[in-house]
C-alpha cells in the first residue's frame, strides 16, 4: 500500500509548521484543489489535512461561525493519505472498486454525535470543526442530505455517486 506522506504542510497556505488535523472521507479530495486527479476510490481509511495555527483560526471561524467548510481552498498535494496497492498493474487482475459508503457513514454517525455532544465541556472545539467539516462535505457532494437526515443519507451514496468520476 503506497502511504502518502504523513508529515505534511498547512494544506491551505504550506507552512511546514503545523497546529491541528483533522480526518476527511476520501471523497472530499474531489473538493479541493488539485484532488481531480486523485483516485479518491482507492483511499484506504481517512484523509488527514493539517493546518497551521493562522489558518486554524480562520478554519474554526468558517466551521462554527459560519456552517461551512473550507475545502475549496485545501490544496490536496498537501494531505496525508493511504492508497491501496494497484493490483490491476501488478497481477493484470482488476479488483472491485472501494466501497467507501460504510467509512463514509461511520464518520457521519462520529460527527452528528460530537454535534450533539457541543455543550459537553469534554468536548473540544477540533472535535466540532471536524464534525462539521464533514458533514457538510459530504452534503455537498451529494451523499447525505442536511441537518436531520442522519446517517442514512450515505447508506444510498454508494448507487448515486458511483457514476462519478475518479
Amino acid at each position: 500500500m503506497y502511504a502518502g506522506l504523513k508529515n505534511t504542510p498547512c494544506c491551505l497556505c504550506g507552512r511546514e509548521e503545523t497546529h491541528t488535523r483533522i480526518a476527511v472521507p476520501p471523497r472530499a479530495l474531489r473538493l479541493m484543489e488539485n484532488g481531480g486527479p486523485i483516485a479518491w476510490r482507492d483511499v484506504v481509511g481517512t484523509v488527514t489535512l493539517r493546518f497551521c495555527a493562522d489558518d486554524w483560526d480562520l478554519v474554526s471561524d468558517l466551521a462554527i461561525e459560519m456552517d461551512t467548510h473550507p475545502l475549496s481552498r485545501c490544496n490536496a498535494a498537501h494531505v496525508s493519505l493511504d492508497l491501496r496497492e494497484d493490483h490491476e498493474a501488478l497481477l493484470s487482475a482488476t479488483k472491485a472498486e472501494t466501497d467507501q459508503t460504510e467509512l463514509e457513514g461511520r464518520l457521519a454517525r462520529e460527527a452528528e454525535a460530537t454535534l450533539d455532544a457541543v455543550d459537553d465541556p469534554y468536548t473540544e472545539e477540533r472535535d466540532v470543526v471536524e464534525a462539521i467539516v464533514v458533514l457538510r462535505a459530504l452534503e455537498e457532494l451529494g451523499v447525505r442530505d442536511g441537518p436531520g437526515r442522519g446517517a442514512e443519507g450515505a447508506a444510498g451514496a454508494g448507487e448515486s455517486a458511483a457514476a462519478d468520476d475518479d
